[in-house]
């Protein structure tokens, strides 16, 4: 004997709902990988994070440029300007501060340097007729006048991280200048500071 067999409606009912719920189990997951791989991201670029400061000191005097952070710091270009006007070198900046005449002074280059996380630099001494860095002495004429003027002297420094992320270092010859938030770094000037 043939019967007809009742049909199951029970079963595709069931497989419609283990696809949706199947699907949504594979957007999850997609999201949570998404979301995992964008918090790696972030974990290695604070891995590699560099901070700039520029900074100046007085007994002798000095500029020094430094990497605060973790990773190296790749320069770009240097602007630096005396009284807001931009100057090619340190020679430049002497004259603006001291007048005309040969001053003499003991220098490190900053752009196209790659400085590794911590790495510290002094970049400018200014010596004397002697040849000898500016001691701190308040009876020195010489000292008193940059001591007084260093704060003169601004720079903007643009460099980037391996990551290709960029940030601008803005200081005066004061207090340590602060990186902000990443950017995009301009183009190489004419305004750009280099040695003699």
């Amino acid at each position: 004997m043939i019967g007809a067999v009742p049909e199951k409606t029970e079963g595709r009912g069931a497989s419609r709902y283990d696809v949706v719920i199947a699907t949504i189990v594979g957007l999850l997951a997609l999201c949570v990988s998404g979301y995992t791989a964008y918090m790696q991201r972030q974990q290695v670029r604070a891995a590699v994070w560099p901070i700039l400061e520029f900074d100046s000191r007085n007994g002798p005097i000095q500029f020094i440029l430094a990497n605060k952070g973790v990773g190296p710091a790749m320069i770009k270009h240097v602007i630096v300007r005396v009284d807001g006007q931009p100057v090619k070198n340190w020679y430049e900046v002497l004259q603006k501060i001291l007048g005309p005449g040969y001053h003499q002074g003991e220098e490190a280059d900053m752009s196209g340097h790659v400085f590794s996380g911590g790495e510290s630099r002094n970049v400018f001494t200014p010596h004397d007729d002697a040849n000898k860095p500016l001691d701190f002495d308040k009876s020195n004429p010489l000292w008193v006048k940059f001591n007084e003027d260093r704060v003169r002297v601004t720079v903007e420094i643009c460099y980037c991280s391996p990551l290709a992320d960029s940030w601008t270092c803005g200081a005066a010859g004061g207090p340590p200048g602060r990186t902000p938030p990443p950017r995009r770094v301009p183009s190489r000037q004419a305004l750009s500071f280099r040695r003699r």
